[in-house]
């Protein structure tokens, strides 16, 4: 009777397996999200106080962009009244915070526009560009790194390295300018410049993003491949490779289901760190290919010394940097358990 009793709970047991691997993988999303958010609310409290502080130290004023240099005190002092910047720092500073939580980022000193309209407008130009380099620097990068990585020692790996070397040397706005010296004036197969939105068309909207793109990618390419080639080496070396080789699993077999899920985290880490570079790159490349994007607009904010869009660009962009980080780690997270599963 024992017996049939543990026959009869087996069953039992394999089928809470699969519901306890699932609460375990929401409780590692959850962890993740947590981790992400104790770094996320610290950093933007301190980043957005210091800019505040800085802009207080400045002495930047509207009535400045409004009225010029020339402006009477009673005429600032009516202009600073109408922003609320005759009250507390602090008391600015939690108003404003109030704000940006409810998702207005304030009206521009230049024009008066809402800066979240403004921001929006160029945003979708510069997310649009970067997410296709990052498309161009995952595909191709891992395609080398991989190729690199099992071919090592060969002159396949020698040759790819020195093509990575050569394009991680390369500054964006030189390689945008071949670009569009060969593919654009000589050959005509890109327009020069400009953008093109999504409703208009695929075709015309990617022919018109594809330059700039690739002017953004060369880095991303040549830190993914090489961080993607050392990951995979170090994988091969491991112990769990040598016992699935010797138990006579095939070399696909080995590579997908144990070195690729082991080796590949350098390599989507590096991800995180690339994204708000190739958002920082694209001010001078936007500028090359005539794109009115979210890089041109902050650097034309900060020349303006408009605070409200300086400041503005800042909450996007520790957004923008923080969920695409938040993203890596949860891919990170669900790929890295893959590799210690069963064969």
């Amino acid at each position: 009777m024992a017996s049939v009793a543990v026959v009869d709970a087996a069953p039992a047991v394999i089928d809470a397996a699969p519901g306890l691997t699932l609460r375990r993988g929401a409780v590692q999303v959850l962890v993740t999200v947590a981790r992400s958010l104790a770094i996320f609310v610290p950093v933007f409290l301190v980043a957005t106080f210091v800019t505040f502080a800085l802009r207080a130290l400045s002495g930047l004023s509207p009535a400045h962009s409004q009225l010029g240099e020339e402006a009477t005190p009673e005429a600032v002092a009516r202009i600073e009244h109408e922003w609320g910047l005759d009250q507390p720092f602090l008391v600015q500073y939690w108003h404003w915070l109030g704000d940006v939580l409810h998702g207005d980022l304030g009206r521009s000193w230049t024009n008066g526009v809402d800066v979240t309209t403004l921001i929006a407008e160029g945003l979708a130009i510069s997310l649009s560009v970067a997410t296709l380099a990052m498309v161009i620097g995952v595909v191709f990068g891992f395609a080398f790194g991989a190729l690199a990585a099992l071919r090592r020692g060969t002159w396949i790996d020698r040759s790819i390295t020195a093509v990575l070397t050569l394009f991680s040397i390369m500054p964006p706005f030189v390689i945008g300018i071949l670009l569009v010296e060969i593919f654009a004036v000589g050959l005509g197969w890109f327009p020069s410049g400009g953008y093109v939105p999504f409703g208009v068309g695929i075709s015309p909207w990617f022919s018109h993003l594809l330059l700039p793109a690739l002017a953004l990618s060369f880095d991303a390419i040549a830190d993914v491949a090489r961080q993607l080639r050392a990951g995979l080496v170090g994988a091969y070396s491991e112990n769990y490779v040598t016992g699935a080789v010797v138990r006579g699993l095939g070399r696909r077999r080995i590579f997908f289901r144990h070195v690729l899920p082991n080796g590949v985290g350098p390599a989507l880490a590096v991800l995180g760190l690339k994204f708000p570079v190739i958002i920082g790159a694209s001010v001078v490349t936007e500028w090359i290919f005539g794109l009115q994007g979210f890089g041109r607009f902050a650097n034309d904010a900060a020349q303006a010394g408009d605070v409200p869009e300086v400041q503005g660009v800042l909450v996007v962009s520790i957004v923008l940097v923080v969920s695409f980080n938040l993203i890596v780690n949860l891919v990170l997270g669900r790929i890295t358990p893959a590799a210690h599963r069963g064969v």
